[in-house]
């Protein structure tokens, strides 16, 4: 798919690892429904990115990617309690905050400069590299992320955490 929605076009209605098989190149995209995580590398690696519905025409240039989409994720709507532990070293070591709503600032609300492992309880989550819900995003589902740095996101510390609320869908 070029910029604009033009040329070959493939439809995922689910998770898929790897779309070089459907598609050489993926310039734009348009989201029906549902809530994505979209990658650009295969196997739900490298940068991603947050989309829900609508049209995005020339995503590239709007996230600052140098490649296209390889490989998206579905994001379940949720619509239970949050919950997640955040650590301030790996392995769950150091403090250790429980928090049940977005935080625009790690930092400001529990005065912890590094997050480098996490325990998702409830819910799904985006976590960002800078406050304000600024900067990189991974997406976090329930489960132990015991190293940041382990699963390929390098010296990467998250700054600014928000919920993917039933809302967005």
């Amino acid at each position: 798919i070029g910029q604009n929605f033009q040329g070959r076009s493939y439809e995922s209605v689910g998770d898929c690892a790897d779309m070089s098989s459907y598609l050489s190149r993926c310039h734009s995209c348009r989201v029906e429904s549902g809530c994505f995580m979209v990658y650009d590398r295969t196997n739900y690696m490298g940068n991603q990115y947050f989309m829900r519905r609508g049209e995005y025409a020339d995503y590239m240039s709007m996230f600052g990617w140098n490649d296209c989409i390889r490989s998206c994720r579905m994001i379940p709507m949720y619509r239970g309690s949050y919950r997640i532990r955040i650590y301030e070293r790996e392995n769950f070591g150091g403090q250790m905050h429980e928090c049940m709503e977005d935080c625009e600032s790690i930092m400001d609300r529990y005065r912890m400069s590094n997050c480098m492992s996490c325990h998702v309880m409830d819910g799904h989550w985006l976590m960002h590299e800078q406050p304000h819900y600024r900067g990189r995003m991974w997406y976090f589902r329930p489960g132990e992320y015991r190293s940041f740095r382990e699963m390929g996101y390098g010296n990467i510390n998250f700054m600014s955490m928000r919920r993917i609320m039933d809302s967005w869908y």
